[in-house]
């Protein structure tokens, strides 16, 4: 009921101040629905996306040593002989 109601808050301000075509009401209603957008991603304290993308980099490089290591362990590892 909350979110309704400020979409038609908006939208009569929006009739209000005579924004009557439909690129003008279309470029409102997008630059209203990204600062929401913008707001919400800033409550949640998401990384950007470069951000992101140095964190996966960094994720594939140590999974990349990691599957080096575990190769040269089994290589390294010999069975004993029965006797």
């Amino acid at each position: 009921m909350k979110n309704s109601k400020f979409v038609f808050d908006k939208l009569s301000k929006i009739i209000e101040q005579g924004l009557i075509t439909s690129k003008d009401l279309r470029s409102e209603m997008l630059s209203i629905l990204k600062s929401k957008r913008d707001e919400i991603i800033f409550r949640m304290k998401l990384t950007s996306k470069e951000e992101l993308e140095i964190l996966s980099k960094r994720v594939e490089n140590l999974e990349k040593k990691v599957s080096q290591l575990q190769q040269t362990n089994k290589k390294k590892t010999k069975r004993a002989r029965k006797s």
